[in-house]
């Protein structure tokens, strides 16, 4: 069976992308992270839209905006 993806959040930078990739493969969540740059506008899309956003089937949906608030929060405290 196919797993069907959707957007679950935006996400706000390459750090945060870079942290959740990690997070999502260790708990073996099947996941898609995709940057809004485009190669004829460069940033254009990131300033506006966010760095990119997290896809993965909608019954991962609550975990990983979990993570996502954590790792927010963590940094926030930095």
């Amino acid at each position: 069976m196919a797993l069907h993806f959707v957007k679950i959040a935006v996400i706000q930078n390459l750090f945060e992308a870079q942290m959740l990739e990690s997070i999502l493969k260790e708990h073996s969540i099947p996941h898609l992270i995709r940057s809004y740059y485009d190669g004829s506008y460069g940033s254009l899309f990131q300033m506006t839209k966010g760095w990119g956003a997290v896809h993965a089937p909608v019954e991962y949906k609550e975990e990983i905006l979990e993570w996502i608030t954590q790792l927010r929060l963590s940094h926030e405290n930095e």
